[in-house]
């Protein structure tokens, strides 16, 4: 990065810190667009190939067009900009792109904080990179002040994206109510690394010593229950207190007991991956809707396209795969710690026998079970605020 800030009328762009503003107010904008929106002001003295585009953004990973098609018109419309003016980014068929418009640059000032809006605990963030025991790149964030709450990663994450994500937002919000919040993004997506040697507890335990931790308490959701789980039952003397949250010991094809399950749980992982290799937007919203039930067909749109920017269709197929055949159900009972879990009564993606089973197997286990259909509680799920308030308790007693 060039370390300049560039101006150009209303806006400001600095390129170290990946920051837009618009008449000195911080603009909130997803990563990709963002980036795409960086290469094309360092380079507006050319025309930009799109090739070179797809390169960029993919970090070595293919991109599709339909997420690059998503990011330019984000990077258009964040600085007033569309598809029909080009004022400031033009589109030069059969090339490229290019930046047009008038534009200084100065000096720029890492160090300057970004003007804006009150400062709250969740925008004490840094975002740091560790090498788990296979060497590799996990990217991993400290968002907040206070004692820690580490949350393992789960479907799927992007650490620049998730705090403006209208899915995540609010998470941060009240995860990071005077305490920090320790997160990582999984190998194979966000920012973290995504060739994909192997699924590991290594990537929890390498972030777990990278932010000085030796003793913490441990949030699961979804699939992170279980690599929390089976953390905490491995490692009995780091983990403190233990929260799942939609939570599951065995994955869809392992709990599958009869040749109707089994059917059911093959043709549910047969849409999905029909839904990543193609696209289809049919096939994108059954997938989003057993997140979100109470979603709007809009939102699971927005819930599919946020997916496309986290990891690669081959990344996404693989996290499927694996995620189907989890298994935690034979070392759940070699947990010691105090657990609280929290489950939907109603949840679309995951039948509350799973939170009973988990129940069971833990022995210092106390299930709490919420009226809502949603897999992943919403900012307007009257579920989310008591949810909280049993988090806060629960963590306030250890």
């Amino acid at each position: 990065m060039s370390g300049e800030v560039f101006r150009f009328g209303r806006y400001a762009l600095d390129a170290e810190l990946r920051r837009l503003s618009c008449d000195g107010q911080q603009l909130a904008v997803d990563s990709g667009a963002l980036e795409l929106l960086c290469h094309l002001v360092e380079c507006r003295d050319r025309v930009v190939p799109e090739a070179e585009l797809l390169d960029r953004m993919g970090h070595g990973s293919e991109v599709s067009r339909i997420v690059f098609a998503d990011w330019l018109r984000t990077a258009r419309l964040a600085i007033g900009d569309d598809d029909r003016r080009q004022r400031l980014i033009r589109t030069v068929p059969p090339h490229g792109y290019r930046f047009v418009a008038p534009s200084a640059a100065i000096p720029g000032n890492p160090s300057a904080a970004p003007t804006g809006g009150p400062v709250t605990e969740a925008d004490h963030e840094v975002i740091r990179f560790c090498r788990s025991a296979d060497g590799t790149r996990i990217a991993y964030a400290l968002t907040g002040e206070g004692p820690p709450l580490v949350k393992t990663a789960n479907w799927l994450t992007h650490l620049d994206l998730d705090r403006t994500n209208p899915m995540w937002a609010h998470w941060f919000d009240g995860l990071t109510r005077g305490r920090q919040l320790v997160r990582y993004d999984e190998r194979g997506c966000g920012l973290s690394e995504w060739t994909l040697r192997s699924f590991t507890l290594d990537d929890l335990g390498a972030v777990a010593d990278a932010a000085g931790l030796d003793r913490f308490p441990l949030l699961g959701v979804s699939q992170g229950a279980a690599v929390a789980v089976a953390y905490a039952a491995r490692h009995p003397e780091r983990v403190s207190r233990l929260v799942l949250t939609s939570a599951y010991a065995r994955g869809q094809l392992v709990r599958a007991d009869s040749d109707s399950e089994r059917d059911a749980a093959e043709v549910d992982l047969n849409i999905a991956r029909a839904g990543w290799r193609s696209q289809d937007s049919s096939f994108l919203r059954y997938f989003a809707s057993q997140f979100l039930a109470d979603a709007t067909p809009a939102e699971w749109d927005a819930f599919a396209a946020y997916q496309r920017q986290t990891t690669s269709p081959a990344n996404g197929l693989r996290f499927l795969e694996e995620f189907s055949r989890i298994d935690v159900s034979g070392i759940a009972h070699r947990v010691t710690c105090p657990t609280l879990i929290v489950h939907a009564r109603d949840d679309a993606r995951v039948p509350v026998a799973q939170a009973l089973e988990l129940a069971t197997l833990i022995p210092d286990s106390r299930l709490i079970l919420l009226e809502s259909r949603n897999h992943l509680f919403t900012a307007d799920d009257s579920a989310w605020p008591t949810f909280l308030t049993h988090l806060d308790t629960f963590l306030g007693e250890g």
